[in-house]
């Protein structure tokens, strides 16, 4: 069985600019968490989660009968973002949208582009950076193509972060400020590739979702370590 890669997360995370780390930290962390420690997890560099990526198996030597489809015009596999305006429902479509890829019908500057509708508009907030270092580089995504890899994704559950709802209860107003709540997802990834090679595991991640008053959901973050 092929080996898995290092999650994109560490290096996604690195290259956060000081100005947007920063920016959601105080969003999401000071004005509506209020913990010193969920602060170090949202803004850490170095800090890297084991379980909140998506995992990539190296592919092996394609077949040189393998074929793979031609992808198609558009955002192949990824699903356009629902219309919701509850924060623990988007987050859990968001979470199996980012634990989910199909190489075969889908080319990398797609994948991204299917992920990219899912960001929130507000780009005082958006972090375009966190969310597509998850997509792995050009030639990796290639090697994947050729061996026809592609996942899927089952969420468990979704929650508040303990310290998100002690410090709303403490302030609740301060949600006002941005309307971004942190949401931490559970739940499984299933891989496939031809010549029926394959794997599962499981997968947690803590999104930053914003929702307005009477406005659809949208994607703003993820941290780099998965809060409790």
């Amino acid at each position: 069985m092929p080996k898995r890669s290092l999650s994109p997360l560490h290096r996604a995370t690195t290259h956060w600019t000081t100005g947007r780390r920063i920016l959601v930290a105080a969003v999401v962390i000071t004005a509506l968490l209020g913990a010193a420690g969920l602060t170090a997890w949202f803004t850490s560099r170095g800090g890297q989660s084991k379980t909140g990526g998506v995992a990539y198996a190296a592919p092996a030597p394609s077949s040189p009968t393998g074929t793979t489809p031609k992808p198609a015009v558009g955002t192949g596999s990824v699903p356009a973002p629902p219309k919701l305006t509850d924060p623990l429902a988007y987050a859990r479509a968001a979470a199996v949208m980012l634990w989910s890829y199909d190489t075969r019908t889908t080319s990398r500057d797609q994948h991204l582009a299917g992920m990219n509708a899912w960001m929130t508009s507000k780009t005082k907030y958006t972090d375009w950076t966190a969310i597509s270092g998850q997509v792995p580089d050009p030639v990796l995504w290639s090697r994947m193509a050729d061996n026809a890899q592609y996942a899927t994704a089952a969420v468990g559950e979704a929650h508040f972060p303990s310290a998100f709802k002690q410090a709303l209860a403490e302030n609740p107003s301060a949600i006002t400020e941005a309307y971004i709540y942190a949401v931490t997802v559970t739940g499984k990834q299933t891989i496939a590739w031809k010549g029926g090679g394959g794997g599962a595991e499981d997968r947690a991640v803590t999104l930053a979702v914003q929702c307005r008053p009477s406005s659809d959901c949208a994607l703003v973050s993820l941290a780099p370590s998965v809060a409790p």
